[in-house]
Order: structure tokens, then sequence, then C-alpha cells
């Protein structure tokens, strides 16, 4: 038996319909070599199926089975014997047992949204990005954020300081407006924004108002009062600050302004996420108010911190909770020990509940109909797992509800199974079965540039069983939608870790993050990334060859005017190719050839066939790759579609000739080949 022949996987290829409804009749297909097999069983539940051989198609035999699916996920698995020979497939491949970590899953009624499938995104952080408005910026001294007054960096391109939560360049909404045609040319689809609603931070991670987007990255039609006066650490006392951010006036505006925001998107074709931060909220917010910003204002409670009477006091656990505690208690709870992140006591309150998950359903309602959500520390949220799952369905039903093509995304760590089995999260954002196999092969560097293992580098073996393990836990609609990304707000830049230095901007200092770095490896990064399952997402400024350790270095401007052209335009090219493809969005993927320093794998659906080989290692490589395995004709020939190589790429024209169902490359040092069937 010819077990390279053997195929099977989740997607509309072998499962029909690929996301079924509960008591619909499912067809599953299983892929053999021509008059390889004597049976193939379907193994799910403790019972066996025999598959009929329903078509034979070139070198290959398909076989069927169709069955009736309950409200329960099916788990399901294959056996193919051919005289005493046997063999079992799942997830991971041919094995010689049974594996049921491995089976197949169909969580019958889940589906994700058609356009998020494959989708390219980009993320963007908005301080960071542009500044179209420079009325709305922070003013030095404006208020006090953890101890120090906040600062407004006059230059633009100046770097991040190590302590920088507190720092604003000044990007904001209208500044992105600005950028639309940009993005748009890019080949954009999706614009995933790092937290807008009113916030102390720069990162906006310590919400203070969830109804609405800050001023400061809005407009702020209505000023007044002054900027704290020096010395003064209190920020009862930052009248500017309160004006800006309690005036309704300021914050209808800049909730009117997002409005036109989505609207100009949507009338391009454009998506838009939202990041929503539901474990905790800031001590600015105006439910607790320990910063006293809200104390004095008209049409606002009094805040949890400030008075026992305050109708948010069970929105937060507080420690000392006797009424002599207050005026001014700061015994509560904060998220991992932060007093500025006030963890919100959902088990203790009805109301708190009720709240978030109206706001879940408002910014994906009319008039603002954002496309979906990304939740930050999701796996966090309340006080226990059990209270956690049990939100995240109720968030599910609301928001589905609302938009029922609405995208929920998480940003977790480790296993997601638990959340992704069809009834909470539609995906996750893909650290352990992207980001991380992908560092780690290309880079043989964690993600935060905090440590360096070199027997990971080029370790094609370890990437392909740590990649397809992590791959192994989503459904296939899940892994459909996963955010790919290579750097993001929290980790370094991927282009930072082609250098193999190992510390953070404290250390090292900022400029040593854009000393010997490799253009190629980043070219071989992104080149996997538009051609891998999942939604490729571009993290602002990747594209144009931003460097930076880890947060907050990772955080630097846009480099407008001083952008890697040439980076850009291949970013370009091959956003081209992954949506000019139903292939990349939901076609199969096989793997061809693991050696040391390079891979292979193809992309692959009835219509067409890409492969993709990568050469990460600093010498010429001839690479025979068994094209035949994703259904491209034994004689025939391929199409160069792009080639990377040390010193650039190219798009032109090379024939590649298929013989015996195999075609041999000659890969340069730090080089990727992306191929086609002849049909182009």
């Amino acid at each position: 038996m010819n077990i390279h022949a053997l195929f099977c996987d989740g997607t509309g290829n072998y499962v029909f319909p690929p996301e079924p409804l509960p008591g619909q009749q499912v067809t599953l297909q299983f892929r053999t070599g021509a008059g390889d097999a004597d049976s193939v069983c379907l193994l799910t539940g403790g019972r066996e199926y025999e598959m009929e051989k329903r078509s034979t198609s070139g070198v290959f035999d398909y076989y069927a089975v169709s069955l009736e699916l309950g409200e329960e996920n099916l788990y399901y698995s294959f056996r193919v014997r051919a005289g005493e020979e046997v063999w079992y497939y799942n997830q991971f491949g041919a094995t010689r047992e049974k594996i049921e970590e491995y089976e197949f899953q169909i969580a019958p009624g889940f589906s994700t949204p058609d356009w998020a499938k494959g989708a390219v995104m980009y993320q963007i952080f908005v301080d960071r990005f542009c500044n179209g408005d420079p009325s709305n910026d922070v003013e030095d001294g404006e208020y006090i954020y953890i101890g120090e007054p906040v600062e407004h960096v006059k230059d633009w391109n100046e770097y991040p300081a190590a302590m920088d939560v507190r720092r604003f360049y000044g990007g904001d909404l209208k500044g992105v407006m600005e950028k639309l045609d940009y993005l748009q040319d890019l080949g954009v689809e999706v614009i995933y924004f790092n937290p807008l609603f009113v916030s102390p931070s720069n990162h906006k991670y310590d919400i203070q108002d969830y109804d609405y987007i800050d001023p400061h990255f809005g407009v702020i039609v209505e000023d007044g009062g002054e900027p704290l006066p020096v010395g003064v650490k209190e920020n009862v006392y930052a009248t500017k600050y309160q004006k800006r951010v309690t005036d309704r006036k300021n914050l209808e505006a800049s909730n009117q302004l997002f409005i036109k925001l989505v609207e100009e998107l949507h009338r391009r074709g454009m998506k838009v996420i939202l990041d929503g931060v539901f474990n905790h909220c800031g001590s600015f917010n105006k439910w607790m108010d320990r910063e006293r910003i809200y104390e004095g204002q008209e049409g606002y409670e009094k805040g949890a911190y400030v008075s026992a009477d305050s109708p948010y006091r069970d929105f937060f656990e507080f420690f000392q909770s006797g009424d002599e505690h207050w005026p001014y208690n700061g015994n509560y709870d904060g998220w991992w020990g932060h007093d500025t992140l006030p963890k919100l006591n959902y088990e203790g309150s009805k109301e708190l509940e009720d709240y978030i998950l109206e706001i879940g359903r408002k910014w994906v309602s009319p008039p603002y109909n954002v496309d979906g959500w990304r939740l930050d520390v999701a796996a966090d949220l309340g006080h226990s797992i059990e209270y956690n799952h049990e939100f995240w369905k109720k968030f599910r039903r609301e928001v589905k509800k609302a938009k029922p093509d609405a995208l929920i995304l998480a940003e977790h760590y480790g296993d997601p199974k638990e959340w992704i089995a069809g009834d909470e999260w539609d995906s996750v954002m893909n650290y352990d079965a992207f980001m991380e196999p992908v560092t780690w092969f290309l880079t043989g560097m964690e993600k935060h540039s905090d440590e360096d293992r070199e027997e990971l580098h080029g370790n094609a073996d370890s990437f392909v069983r740590s990649i397809f393990h992590h791959m192994s836990y989503m459904l296939t609609p899940s892994q459909q939608v996963a955010m790919n990304e290579l750097s993001n707000h929290d980790h370094s830049r991927f282009l930072t870790r082609t250098n193999h230095m190992v510390g953070r901007i404290g250390s090292l200092g900022p400029e040593k993050a854009e000393e010997y770095v490799s253009l190629p490896v980043m070219r071989e990064a992104v080149a996997i990334q538009m051609t891998w399952v999942g939604a490729p997402t571009i993290y602002y400024g990747d594209e144009a060859g931003l460097c930076g350790f880890t947060d907050p270095d990772s955080r630097r401007t846009y480099p407008w005017g001083k952008e890697d052209q040439e980076l850009i335009d291949y970013h370009r090219e091959l956003i081209r190719i992954h949506k000019n493809y139903e292939v990349f969005r939901t076609g199969s993927l096989q793997w061809l050839v693991k050696q040391d320093n390079v891979l292979a794998y193809g992309r692959f659906n009835d219509t067409d066939q890409f492969v993709v080989v990568i050469n990460h290692s600093s010498e010429l490589r001839e690479v025979r790759v068994p094209v035949w395995v994703i259904g491209v004709p034994m004689k025939s020939s391929m199409r160069r579609v792009i080639y990377s190589y040390e010193e650039g790429y190219t798009m032109e024209f090379d024939e590649i000739h298929v013989i015996d169902g195999e075609i041999v490359v000659n890969m340069g040092s730090q080089s990727v080949l992306i191929a086609k069937n002849k049909e182009f």
C-alpha cells in the first residue's frame, strides 16, 4: 500500500456539506492509491462503517460513506486494509495504531463566517499608525497615569521608551481613514483594531468606558479645563482630561466618526474587528473611578471606589467590604494583582453580565455594524472555569443573534479545544499552531526574543510535529479563520527575531533590534503566512520592514516615508496570489517534504494545486517534491508563481516539468518557491 496516497481532512473536499447541521446527513470521503485498498472503514463511537469506493481519478481511489448526524460532536478516524497490511488515518496522518487524540471532529451546527475564511487581516495599534488630527492629541501632563504625567511625543520617529504606556504619538481614526487607499491597494480585507474605547493608556487595555470611542482617537468638539498642575499627583484636578473624556458631545462625536469609518470600510468591501477587553477594566473606569474622574461630573453615578452605595459596587470584588472602608476603598481584586486593572466580578453581579453582553451586541449592531470581536485574555474571565464557559456560551448566542456572521476570535495560549468545540469561540489568535512553530523553525527564537534554541532552528521534523499537533485541537472551520500572525503588539517583531539577539529594549537598546536582520528569512515567513490554512494577519508596519523587540518596542510608529517599498510590493503580490485562489481559503493542506532546513507542502482542491517549497539553509539545495500527492498529473508541468531568494524576488515565468509525479527544483539559499499546476 502506498501510504503517501492516503488522505482525508475536514475541508469541503472530504466532508459534504463541510459545516453540517444537527440531524443532517453528511458524506465523508477518503482517498487511497488506485487499486491499493481491499477495504476502508470509518471508525466512530465504537462502531465501524464499511466505505464504498465511489470513483477513481488519476492515481487515486475515493471511498465514501454517509450518515446522519445527531446533536453531539462526531469524532472519527479511518482504517485501511490491503491483505495483511493495516493502517489507521487521523488528523496526524497514517499511523499503525488508532490514536483517539487525533480523531477528526465535526460539530453539528457550528460554522464560521465565510468572509473570514482565509481573510487577509491587518492589525492596527492606533496611537502608532497615523496622526490625522493633531487637535485630539494627548497633551503633556494632561493627567497622571501610573504615578507620572502623560507625555505627548513630538517626534513621530522617536523610539518607544522602556516605560512607554503613558507616552502618546497621536495616531487616531482620522489617520486610519487617510490611509485606507494604501490598505486597500495592499489587499487588506479586514482591519483588526487594538482597543478603541475610552482608556488612559496608549494600548487601551484598561477600559474606562465601553460605550464610547476615546475622543483622543476620535473627535474633541468641546475642549476646556487645564492639564494637571506640575507636581500634583491626583487626577481629580485633571480638568482638561475630565472634560475631554466625560463630555457627551465629545463621546457622541467620536462614536459618529467611528460609524463613518466603518461605513467607508464596508463601502470598500472591507470588514472591522474590535478588541473586547472583558476580563478586567481599568482603575479609571467609570464603574470604579479610582482616579475620581467622574466623581464631580453630571450624569454619572458614583463609582465603586468612591461610594459604598455605588450601583457598581458588585461589579468588583472588594476584600474589605464593610461600609466603613468607604469612601475611597482601594482594597479590590486586580487582574494578576494590578490595581490599575480591576478584575470584573461577573459571578457577583447579574447586572455586570447583562451590561457586557449588551456591549457585545451593541457594537455589531446598527449603527456601528462592526463585524466581530477579538477577545483579550478570554480564558481568564470570571472566577471559575465553569463560569467562564457559561459566559462565553451566552456571549456567542447574543452576538450571533445580533449579527449571525460576526466573528468571535479569542486570545489564547495553549490548548483551546474546550472553548472551540462549536458553542463558544469561533477560533483563536493562532500562537501555538502558527506563530510559534514558524518562528522556531525560521529563527530559532522565542516569540518575545527572550530565548534562542538552536536545536529548533531549521528543524523540519519538530516544526511539522508541533504545527500539526496544535492544529488538531481545532475544528476545520476554526482553522480556516484562525488569526495567523508573525508579530503583534505583545511580541517582538518577526524581522527582529531574524537577528538572533536575545533580549529586550531595556537591556539591548532599540537600535539593536534593527541590526543583522534578514529580509530573505522575512520573505520566507510571509510566503508561509500567505499560503497556510487560516487568516493571514499583518501587524501594521511588518510589511514596511518595521523592527522592534517585544512590548513596548514592537509598538513603534509606522515609518511613513521610510518604508521598505520592495517588502511592501512583495506582500502585495503574495496577498494577490492568496486572494485570487479559493484553495488558500478553504483548500486542503498536505505535507510533501521535510528535511533539515527544507520544507514543502501543497494546498489543493479539485481545481487548483499549489506547491510551496522553502530552503532555509545557507546553501543551494536540490529538492525533489512528490507533487502527485496533491493531484498534479504524473506527467505534466507546473508554473512558477513567485520565487524569493537572497537578493530579492521574481515573478518571471518559469515552467517546471513534472516527471513520474515529481518536480526537481534547485533552491537557492534562504529561498521560497510557489508553483501552480499548469492550468494557470
